[in-house]
């Protein structure tokens, strides 16, 4: 039980702080037309951690910290995405409003790759904390660790998605939605000149 109660825990704890991509997969629960049609942002999300966890703790991507100029390559690209998804994000106008349209699935799945697999500080968290704390265990204890983390991922992007379509039936004008949008970007517009900074 311990290596799960440790997975659980130490999953929980580098997800729940506010954060691009749950800010995204929120957003896309609250502006799709209906619930089903948010998924495919929460399934790439939930997929990109995935593949994050097991890499972090099979030590395939410290590779990519070795390398300046692939990190460097990574967080300008990562950069332009936000900027770019938070401009697409200001622009949408909730399905209440009649008017805009809300991200297609190839949007949503692009722009939930870019936060999950271009967002250096996700990357470092799941590979200097996942990562190493895998390092204390060995066969079935590994792999039951890395379950956990995996289902705690899982679980909480879906509980994120119904979470945004249920604010978004409380919102029958799309008011409320509107102003998230407007605070979303701007959120992630931050967050994009904060890595940028990181990068001088």
């Amino acid at each position: 039980m311990e290596p799960i109660l440790h997975g659980i825990i130490l999953a929980f704890g580098l997800i729940l702080p506010l954060g691009v991509q749950n800010v995204f997969v929120f957003s896309q629960g609250a502006t799709q037309p209906k619930l089903l049609q948010a998924l495919p942002a929460t399934i790439t999300a939930a997929l990109c951690d995935t593949l994050l966890i097991v890499l972090a703790i099979f030590g395939l991507s410290v590779i990519v910290l070795q390398f300046e100029w692939l990190r460097i390559s990574l967080m300008v690209v990562g950069i332009l995405f936000l900027f770019y998804m938070g401009y697409a994000i200001w622009r949408s106008v909730p399905k209440a409003k009649e008017t805009g349209k809300a991200l297609s699935i190839r949007q949503q799945i692009v722009f939930a790759l870019s936060v999950s697999l271009l967002n250096p500080h996700a990357i470092l968290d799941i590979v200097g904390v996942i990562g190493t704390s895998a390092l204390k265990y060995v066969g079935t204890e590994q792999f039951l660790f890395t379950i956990a983390c995996i289902l705690v991922s899982w679980i909480w992007f879906f509980g994120l998605t119904v979470a945004g379509a249920a604010m978004k039936r409380l919102d029958g004008t799309g008011a409320l939605m509107n102003i998230f949008n407007k605070c979303s970007s701007i959120f992630i517009w931050g967050t994009a000149i904060y890595i940028a900074i990181g990068l001088r």
